[in-house]
């Protein structure tokens, strides 16, 4: 079932009723409730192929296998590492509406993905983040594919890469500023970890850096004059830590990652530092960055002044993820908000960081929604998922992706 073009003036929940009847949604349902076993057989083995921040080559190509084996048109990675492929065969202009899912995690090269599961519980470095978002993509496009569903514009899904970290949203800014799709993108909903009801609709805006500070070094005792990089560095993170951040707007800092030294008996040559800066407001995280670059130059200049011989400080930009939110009326809110009322769930937006920041930073609709279940422990090795309650989420994203296709086929 395809909408006539009097049926976008239907109210949402309305439309969204009407979708919810649909013989071919009703299989749909049926497929993802019993097909449970599948989907976590898919994200065991998923989060057993390491996904590192600039390594996610080998999981893409896992995900971009699945999508063939279901059916999904053009299959294939593009140039920047993205797993897409199409519901139908694309003619390389309709429009289109984006299911994504990042692919990375926050684990470096060489953890342990040490996987076991106790019923429904799946224990794994990146179970939930974003291995339930990750195989909830797969599921919905079989579950589309089972209902034979003919959606009013195509839907892309993306396996997308550098949502975690230094990723700085690399994969969603190649598909919104260099993929020849880009302007045919109308909304996105990216899946993200576990999670019912709650969607982020506002992207906090946050910025990255890597301090270095390095030095000559030298002999514990023969050099103890020379300058300390590590000490330094800590001096400047006490200066900026010591003064209270604002709580309205509310504004964080993290020093993430300290390095630094050789041995105990000597003055290192170097120390670094990472620090992650956010804010839901523009102008306190330009004053936050402002005070960063202070601190550190203080710091240097001071220990220059004492010291008998120069330290050099470089301050680089790692990580800047854009803020941006969905304005109130959009269609895309609108199409949520019906699809909760339908399901008797109550619609908690959100601030986040996601992949969502990109599209909305552009003015473009888009949402980061869960994909079911719940979850713990997570960035840690600890991390922990369980998959009770996860067809309840992804009903929601099937009607939510259906009714929104089909509500803008006809806009401009």
């Amino acid at each position: 079932m395809i909408f006539r073009d009097g049926d976008r003036a239907l109210q949402p929940h309305l439309r969204v009723a009407r979708v919810a009847e649909m013989p071919g949604v009703h299989r749909a349902f049926r497929w993802l409730h019993l097909q449970e076993q599948r989907i976590l057989g898919w994200q065991r083995e998923l989060v057993a192929i390491p996904a590192p921040p600039f390594g996610e080559a080998p999981r893409a190509l896992w995900m971009a296998e699945r999508m063939r084996e279901l059916g999904l048109h053009n299959a294939s990675l593009d140039d920047e590492g993205n797993a897409l492929a199409f519901l139908r065969p694309d003619d390389g202009t309709d429009p289109l509406v984006m299911l994504s899912a990042h692919l990375d995690t926050v684990f470096p090269a060489g953890t342990p993905l040490t996987v076991r599961t106790e019923d429904t519980v799946l224990h794994a470095p990146g179970a939930a983040d974003n291995g339930a978002g990750l195989v909830g993509l797969l599921a919905i496009a079989a579950a589309l594919q089972a209902g034979e569903l003919q959606t009013g514009t195509n839907v892309l899904f993306a396996a997308n890469v550098g949502e975690e970290a230094e990723g700085n949203l690399r994969g969603m800014r190649h598909l919104f500023t260099r993929s020849p799709l880009a302007d045919r993108i109308l909304g996105t909903v990216a899946l993200e970890g576990a999670g019912v009801e709650t969607v982020v609709t506002r992207g906090l805006g946050s910025r990255r850096f890597r301090v270095e500070i390095d030095g000559p070094g030298g002999h514990a005792w023969t050099d103890a004059t020379v300058p300390n990089p590590i000490t330094v560095l800590a001096a400047a993170i006490t200066a900026l830590t010591a003064q209270p951040l604002p709580t309205r707007p509310r504004t964080t800092l993290n020093v993430g990652e300290i390095t630094g030294g050789t041995s105990v008996t000597a003055v290192p040559q170097s120390a670094a530092a990472t620090f992650d800066l956010r804010s839901i407001d523009a102008g306190e995280l330009l004053a936050l960055e402002v005070r960063l670059y202070r601190a550190v130059e203080d710091a240097v200049q001071r220990a220059n002044h004492a010291g008998s011989a120069p330290l050099r400080a470089t301050v680089t930009l790692i990580g800047d993820r854009p803020a941006g939110a969905l304005l109130p009326h959009s269609r895309l809110l609108q199409s949520v908000q019906a699809v909760d009322r339908h399901l008797r769930l109550r619609t908690e937006e959100r601030l986040g960081s996601t992949d969502a920041n990109i599209p909305l930073a552009l003015g473009r609709e888009a949402i980061a929604i869960g994909a079911g279940g719940s979850a713990g422990g997570i960035h840690t090795t600890r991390e922990w998922y369980d998959s009770r309650g996860r067809d309840l989420a992804l009903r929601r994203v099937l009607l939510l992706l259906v009714d929104f296709c089909n509500s803008v086929r006809t806009e401009p």
